[in-house]
């Protein structure tokens, strides 16, 4: 208890970088599917105290040429440090090793190692030496990485390859990935619902346009998360993002360049040296952006009299550019410990403008009267973020037990201007008849700190137990000043009605246990997580306060599986969780930006939960194909959705719509996924993604949001040619049929007129979309590779939407950035070499010639 209690006192002040080792795995051990080897342990003596100087030897047996049997040739020896530690890597996977251990004084110990499928690394634990030789077990290590693979609750897809996003973000990626839906303004969902990003198992404020596509590994989809995870974001899963990590010694790295049909450049490159306790890894990325998108609206306003019909046009740009820059460090203490650092900084400026003409039919029983409008906005963005990790690990000589600790810090601060002109027509190719003007000035920062610790012990046979504790602390202020022209005084004039100082604190406390086992062929894991939570926001310029507590509430996780005969799995699993309102719902501030969607927060919001239900089968297939099926079943209390209604606005002196925020009575969702793996030759291989299911939301206390339940199916179809002379090509699909406007997207202001509208008011119209990407490898050991891609072949991947309720109805369409072209270069570089960076060892000859 007194190590439990003194191992979270230095939680507190510890911390993981992004780039630490992944849980369980030896300190600068191999990631899975990397085709070397590590094994490491300490020697002592009888009483445990450690030995230095003793020679551990590797031996490989190979067939000698002259004699034709086998003889035992040298791979690598060493001699071991002052507490003990020895540690050999990048181990050749091919035959049997032998691990002899030789001291003056004691009985010399040999070992076999032999090497499987899998890459897992084993800590041998302190081997003690005495005059009595010790049989220790063997270590399996595996090497093979398939496209897709389970582990655990966990669904693994391996995007090292994708071809269709060289050049671009996590977000080309996330279009790639089965289960994973993206819309054209990088809106992500899972099971049409948002789910919670994390990198490298932490939870990030990086968005997924910031992180670069050639610095990503895989990436996992956790559709139903135990209590091990952070309860928030019920909806959907977790997507977490795992980037690439340096795995052999010496060093490594890639440089990238490209640019797209619009002129945009993107370069960047990535760096990792390794060397015996060292480790650093360093990435960095300019993309420019110079996005175009086009849209149109047709709404009927029944709640205004007369009834009018409005009809717009619209057009933008966005060119800008954004830069990413990450630094880690890795120390590895000692075999079992490993110290890391790591930074992130962000920097973008961006300069979207946009041009909107407005048609208004105005319906009077007399007739139809026409105006007309043409509005224009320029507008100015600027983000600045810096994040910083902090971190160590701790493995234990039993095998399994590990502890961790980390903080996790990020801040950022943004700036942004906008002004909008509009011109009133007397007709459309008419004279100007007058002028508005609006300018808008908005500034804020946010502060997010999270400290986490987590322990796993082992237990008897194949059971273990793991908890941890987390605190989430985030400060966010904004302030946004609009200002309306004076046309007699030629200045603008501040509107207070519509500006907001607001600054808020979000904080999250948490403490979780689990225990799971392996009886046979039976594996269960069963969870409990408790998380308590704070709120508060203040109105600055009237001192108005909001806020809410809500007392500790417990999230339940259960899941169960079966081994079946001939490669079969069942999994069953439960769980419970939550998803609170963000800043931007929760924030009492109007934005009258687009007059025809107003948008307010309701500073009212409660948090939902969330439950949910999944059974999944597996089954691998002779030629390694294999098939996932899933069923899923989720209810959701206390919905919060998009939702529209007519209220009288101080500042227009009129009832208008307002776009607001609602807690629903509830939502549910179930349906049928089906994810297939099929390598159909050497030269082909095809992945084959169905989700199939129903929502609905249930808003009986609101008047007109019900709508009726929903059959959709959503699918992606990816296939990968490998062609002759180092030449591959990627060709993927997407089809999502008509569905529910997707729940919760948990973001508050958007493009003017490209904001969804309530989910419980509303549908979007089925659309598809054809990528494909041939990519060409050349120079020495095919170093340098160019890559030519094509998105949206036919530009058929369109929103289109449909909303209404009792006082409208509208249909917009809008289009972004289709039939994009992007021509890639990359150039990888290294040299794995056991001895870079060394020093000569003067103390030892005989040693000295072993380790060369």
């Amino acid at each position: 208890m007194r190590q439990l209690l003194f191992l979270i006192c230095i939680s507190i002040l510890s911390v993981s970088a992004f780039a630490q080792p992944p849980a369980g795995r030896a300190p600068g051990a191999g990631m899975p599917g990397a085709m070397t080897g590590t094994v490491y342990g300490k020697i002592t003596d009888s009483d445990g105290k450690p030995l230095a100087d003793v020679s551990v030897v590797l031996l490989q047996s190979k067939k000698d040429s002259a004699s034709g049997k086998p003889k035992d040739i040298l791979v690598a020896g060493l001699a071991t440090k002052a507490n003990g530690d020895f540690s050999f890597a990048d181990l050749p996977m091919a035959g049997s090793l032998k691990l002899k251990i030789s001291a003056l004084g004691f009985a010399e110990q040999e070992q076999s190692i032999s090497f499987g499928m899998g890459g897992i690394m084993k800590d041998l634990g302190n081997i003690k030496l005495d005059r009595q030789a010790q049989e220790l077990s063997g270590v399996t290590v595996t090497a093979a990485k398939p496209l897709i693979r389970m582990d655990g609750e966990k669904k693994i897809f391996s995007v090292e390859k994708d071809l269709v996003s060289a050049g671009g973000t996590a977000l080309d990626i996330m279009k790639n990935v089965p289960s994973v839906q993206v819309d054209i303004d990088g809106n992500v969902t899972m099971r049409n619902a948002q789910p919670t990003i994390f990198l490298d198992g932490r939870p990030t404020t990086l968005t997924l346009d910031q992180i670069p596509a050639n610095s990503i590994e895989s990436v996992e989809v956790i559709s139903n998360p135990s209590a091990k995870y952070d309860a928030s974001g019920g909806n959907a899963g977790i997507l977490n993002i795992v980037l690439k990590k340096n795995k052999k010694t010496g060093y490594n790295g890639n440089l990238q360049t490209g640019i797209n049909k619009y002129g945009a450049i993107t370069a960047g490159g990535d760096l990792s040296l390794r060397q015996q306790k060292f480790n650093f890894s360093a990435n960095a990325m300019y993309n420019q952006n110079k996005g175009r998108s086009t849209g149109s609206t047709d709404r009927f306003n029944f709640a205004e009299t007369p009834v009018t019909n409005i009809f717009q046009d619209n057009s933008g740009r966005n060119d800008g550019a954004f830069m990413f820059g990450r630094l880690g460090f890795d120390y590895f203490a000692t075999n079992r410990t490993t110290i890391s650092l790591g930074a992130v900084k962000v920097r973008g400026e961006f300069n979207p403008t946009e041009m909107i003409s407005t048609s208004t039919d105005s319906l009077y029983s007399s007739g139809t009267t026409n105006s007309y409008s043409e509005r224009s906005t320029a507008s100015g963005r600027t983000f600045n973020g810096t994040g910083l990790q902090l971190g160590i690990k701790q493995l234990f000589p039993r095998d399994g037990e590990e502890w961790t600790a980390d903080i996790n810090y990020f801040g950022g601060k943004n700036n942004g201007n906008s002004l909008f002109h509009t011109d009133n027509f007397t007709a459309k190719g008419g004279a100007v008849a007058d002028f508005q003007e609006q300018k808008m000035l908005s500034e804020g920062n946010m502060n997010f700190i999270t400290l986490q610790t987590d322990y796993v012990r082992p237990l008897k046979g194949k059971a273990k137990i793991e908890t941890g504790l987390r605190a989430q602390l985030r400060k966010t202020e904004n302030n946004i000043d609009n200002y309306l022209l004076d046309v007699a005084a030629n200045e603008f004039v501040l509107a207070p009605d519509a500006t907001s100082h607001y600054k808020n604190t979000d904080n999250v406390y948490a403490a979780y246990i689990s225990v799971s086992n392996t009886i046979k062929n039976f594996g269960y894991q069963f969870g409990l997580r408790g998380e308590s939570s704070s709120y508060e926001g203040e109105l600055v310029k009237s001192g108005a306060t909001f806020s809410n507590k809500y007392p500790i509430s417990l999230f339940p996780s259960l899941s169960l599986s079966q081994k079946l005969n001939d490669d079969q799995q069942l999994q069953l699993s439960y769980t419970r969780r939550i998803n609170r309102p963000n800043f931007f719902q929760l924030i009492p501030f109007t934005d009258y930006s687009d007059p025809l969607n107003i948008t307010r927060g309701n500073s009212a919001l409660v948090p939902e939960f969330t439950q949910s239900l999944e059974m999944s089968w597996t089954k691998t297939f002779t030629g390694n194909h294999s098939l996932l099926a899933s069923t899923y079943y989720k209810y959701t209390n206390n919905l919060i959705t998009r939702y529209q209604d007519l209220q009288y606005d101080e500042v227009l002196g009129k009832e208008v719509l307002i776009n607001s925020f609602i807690n629903a009575n509830n939502s549910r969702s179930y349906g049928m996924e089906f994810t297939a793996v099929n390598p159909l030759s050497k030269w082909w291989d095809m992945t084959t993604n169905l989700n199939l299911y129903n929502s609905k939301i249930n808003t009986d206390e609101v008047q007109g949001a019900d709508q009726d339940a929903m059959w959709s199916l959503f699918g992606k179809w990816n296939n990968t040619f490998k062609l002759p002379k180092s030449t591959s090509i990627q060709l993927s699909a997407t089809y999502q049929s008509k569905t529910n406007l997707p729940i919760n997207q948990n973001s508050g202001f958007g493009p003017p007129m490209m904001q969804s509208q309530s989910a419980s008011q509303g549908y979007i119209s089925a659309n598809y979309g054809i990528d494909i990407a041939i990519k060409k490898s050349f120079l020495k050991n095919n170093a340098a590779s160019a890559t030519l891609s094509f998105n949206d072949i036919f530009g058929t991947r369109k929103m289109k939407q449909y909303s209404y309720n009792e006082f409208f109805s509208q249909q917009y369409l809008r289009l972004r950035d289709p039939q994009m072209i992007r021509l890639t270069f990359g150039y990888r570089f290294g040299k794995i070499d056991a001895t870079l960076f060394k020093k000569k060892n003067m103390k030892g000859d005989a040693m000295q010639g072993v380790e060369m």
